[in-house]
């Protein structure tokens, strides 16, 4: 994601000589790890797994920061002052065109359903969702999915019986739906889909009407951070307008003011709030991986 990223950090550093930022990549669970078990020193953390975000700053791992700029978000785009949303991102479904050619547009979770059934032969090892027991990220979008309807344990467990592959992310998914290898992949983070789309006239992607769940990606300043005053410079530059316009226009990721996302038809933003700890406390963890895996892993 370095790519679609790139433009903010290029805009901030190009007239501060003084200034140079290190960026690194790591997975989700990577990051919560290496601040909350390796406190490692970094000096702004940002992530697209919101529960592991919310679980970082409630267990104290996260400095407040007050701006003009912050003060001017809305409540839902923040946290105590702590935890800040600075893009909206739609989940989306992945088809490819080819495959589909000769078959309907998914309107909805059950309808998808009903075509994996009618068609096992065009299915069959060729759909990829996220491995949830190493993603942080695909563990947020399930665990979510598991909180908006029942039919998501029913498609589970036809993906399961599909012989569905499990995958680290979306970059890897939209590749396999691009080569034709995969037909469909199931919870893709959108902003990478469309990027794709635009260029590989092979994916589709499809907003299920049932709901789509709307994701926040968040950034906050960690308490061990050594260079505090330069990253809430660099926070308040993502949160500006300027900011949000580059990373729109030139990163593909959707602005926190794009009215355009929250109104796709049953569109259900995920809640920046203690609700997110919730799949996060070790029995249901545990639990929820236990029927994930017995859905999914068949």
């Amino acid at each position: 994601d370095i790519e679609l990223f790139a433009p903010v950090i290029e805009a901030f550093v190009a007239d501060k000589s003084n200034i140079s930022i290190h960026y690194v990549l790591a997975s989700s669970r990577d990051i919560y790890s290496a601040i909350d078990t390796e406190q490692t020193a970094y000096d702004l953390v940002i992530s697209s797994a919101m529960d592991l975000q919310m679980k970082l700053v409630n267990d104290g791992h996260a400095d407040r920061f007050e701006s003009p700029v912050t003060a001017s978000l809305p409540d839902w785009a923040k946290w105590h002052d702590q935890l800040f949303g600075f893009a909206v991102e739609p989940i989306v479904l992945v088809v490819s065109r080819q495959h589909f050619a000769a078959l309907p547009t998914p309107k909805s979770r059950r309808h998808l359903l009903s075509i994996i059934r009618s068609n096992p032969a065009i299915f069959h090892d060729r759909l990829m969702t996220y491995d949830v027991n190493n993603s942080g990220t695909g563990f947020l979008f399930a665990t979510q999915d598991a909180r908006q309807s029942d039919t998501f344990w029913r498609l589970s467990e036809v993906m399961g019986s599909m012989g569905t592959r499990l995958s680290c992310c979306s970059g890897e998914m939209l590749a396999s739906v691009k080569s034709g290898e995969i037909v469909a992949a199931y919870n893709v983070v959108g902003s990478y889909a469309q990027a794709r789309a635009a260029r590989h006239s092979n994916i589709e992607v499809v907003h299920l009407e049932d709901y789509t769940n709307i994701l926040l990606r968040t950034a906050f300043i960690p308490s061990h951070s050594q260079n505090s005053e330069q990253a809430g410079k660099f926070l308040d530059f993502l949160l500006s307008s300027e900011g949000q316009v580059i990373l729109e226009k030139q990163g593909g990721l959707p602005s926190i003011f794009n009215s355009s996302i929250i109104e796709i038809t049953n569109a259900k933003p995920i809640g920046l709030n203690t609700g997110l700890l919730v799949y996060l406390d070790r029995l249901k963890r545990e639990n929820f991986l236990r029927e994930w895996n017995a859905a999914l892993v068949q």
